[in-house]
């Protein structure tokens, strides 16, 4: 299984371009990430498919 990203690595959504960090890997091509909401000050996370995401800058 290819891997891109790190666990605590800093990637960016090509979706909506927010900045997440790496959590883990769920399955082959499927991550889990975790963002910062400012709006309502909470962390949230999800899972995005590995093509969906870059490395942030």
């Amino acid at each position: 299984m290819r891997r891109l990203f790190k666990k605590g690595e800093r990637v960016r959504s090509k979706i909506d371009g927010r900045v997440m960090e790496v959590l883990k890997y769920i399955k082959q091509n499927v991550v889990e990430v975790m963002t910062f909401d400012i709006e309502s000050k909470e962390v949230r996370k999800k899972q995005v498919k590995e093509d969906k995401l870059s490395r942030a800058a």
